[in-house]
């Protein structure tokens, strides 16, 4: 890993620890609509991170799944810290990184900072013996911002290594609010009259729903969030979670129901794939593109988590709102004003504690670059210290605040924390295999039989 001559400001991990702790570190912007840093302009705004250090030449690799205009973004969200510290944060994104992060670890080539979409890939990298603990003001941090369970997200073994970065609210149902007003539908408030929505859009010139479980190396994970959110809504929280720690098969009857409920829907022939084509175009239409076609009126609905909201377009030109050009509701529970909901997110591990490195993992940690990040769109994070105001839609703010609701049953995505043979390989595959004709009971056992 690189070292970078330290020029001012000495900042071992303890030092930043203790301003950690002090609030020097971490703490909201007084106005956190403000520039990043919490000011009205770079150079004031230095003031901010003046407790990271001062660096010359400083250089630190980060490396995760975040492509195209998500990854212009992040570099963004951090390019006044940079300018501050004098650290090059230099990013690399590959729609590889599952497989490719184990490749370089075990290579000798690891980055100083890996981003991990899934706790269960932190957990087997983690394994390895490569991923450091995290420094005690990235430790500190998580404590103030993140709640018991988002930290344990980040905690093999009982030690904490990776704090939360962004994070997502999934089971969102994305609708285009002209063509439901045209057509005098409403938003259902249950799983039941979401059926009964999906049959009476079905006798209309739109197609119900349009799917796409496509994502590259990844294929197969779109699919896995609709079986999750079904699970989580039917059986209730106490069965998920023992469902995705094996304490019940893979294939009880209670999941078999759950799958067999979605299949009613998309695996319908009359009520997908609208703009795309039939059943089978689902296996490799990529998810990104999938929900376009609700714009055009082509189809009613589109199942996608709340960072679907930047894919509408690469420049912010669609409206999200209730009255604009897209919309969404959350999927409803079996009953009216449920709160459980399905989630997402990425957690930082570090392979260096080079002081440059210990700088920027801390800074990730930080409410001031939730608010920055957040502020340029598309995203949201379970930050406490996120101002909801700086999400970048009226969905977003309210999806920032289901996070922050302790009256919401909040439930990290399933394939994410089941063992990676598991959550990224055979449920993944098996979806495939389901949703082109294998029958729901055949393909849970074979993800049962491949469990480790």
């Amino acid at each position: 890993m690189k070292h970078a001559r330290r020029i001012a400001m000495p900042l071992g991990i303890v030092g930043v620890a203790a301003l950690a702790l002090t609030g020097c570190v971490g703490d909201a912007p007084a106005d956190p609509s403000a520039e990043p840093g919490g000011t009205e302009g770079p150079a004031a705004g230095c003031e901010a991170y003046a407790d990271y250090g001062t660096f010359e030449g400083a250089e630190v690799d980060v490396y995760g799944t975040i492509l195209d205009a998500e990854a212009d973004r992040l570099n963004e969200s951090w390019a006044e810290f940079e300018d501050c510290t004098g650290i090059d944060v230099v990013y690399e994104g590959s729609s590889e990184f599952e497989a490719q992060i184990n490749v370089r670890v075990q290579g000798g080539n690891p980055p100083d900072l890996a981003i991990f979409p899934q706790p269960g890939l932190l957990a087997s990298v983690v394994g390895t013996g490569s991923v450091l603990e995290a420094p005690e003001a990235v430790q500190a941090n998580a404590q103030e911002f993140w709640t018991e369970d988002w930290q344990n997200y980040g905690t093999v073994d009982g030690t904490f290594y990776a704090a939360p970065l962004m994070a997502s609210v999934k089971g969102f149902v994305w609708y285009s609010p002209s063509v439901w007003e045209e057509n005098g539908w409403e938003v259902p408030t249950t799983l039941d009259e979401l059926d009964e929505l999906t049959a009476t859009v079905a006798e209309s010139d739109v197609t119900p729903w349009c799917v796409g479980f496509g994502s590259g190396e990844a294929t197969g994970w779109p699919g896995t969030d609709w079986i999750e959110d079904y699970v989580l809504r039917l059986h209730g929280p106490e069965v998920y979670d023992q469902w995705i720690t094996h304490e019940i098969p893979f294939n009880d009857p209670m999941i078999v129901e759950a799958m067999d409920r979605v299949g009613e829907l998309i695996k319908n022939p009359d009520y997908v794939n609208g703009g795309i084509g039939d059943v089978s175009t689902i296996a490799n239409t990529d998810f990104g593109e999938a929900g376009l076609p609700v714009m055009d009126g082509e189809c009613a609905m589109h199942h996608q988590a709340s960072f679907y909201e930047g894919f509408w377009s690469d420049d912010n030109s669609v409206e999200v709102a209730e009255d604009g050009d897209v919309w969404a509701f959350i999927l409803p529970g079996t009953e009216a004003d449920a709160s459980a909901v399905t989630g997402g997110g990425e957690f930082v591990g570090a392979f260096s504690d080079a002081e440059e490195v210990v700088a920027v993992q801390t800074y990730l940690s930080s409410a001031e670059w939730a608010n920055s990040r957040v502020s340029l769109g598309g995203v949201i994070s379970a930050n406490s210290g996120l101002d909801p105001a700086n999400a970048s839609s009226p969905l977003l703010q309210s999806a920032v605040e289901t996070l922050q609701d302790p009256e919401t049953t909040f439930r990290f995505d399933g394939s994410d924390l089941m063992p990676g043979a598991v959550g990224s390989g055979t449920f993944w595959s098996g979806l495939i295999d389901w949703i082109t004709g294998e029958e729901t009971q055949s393909v849970l056992d074979q993800v049962e039989s491949s469990w480790p």
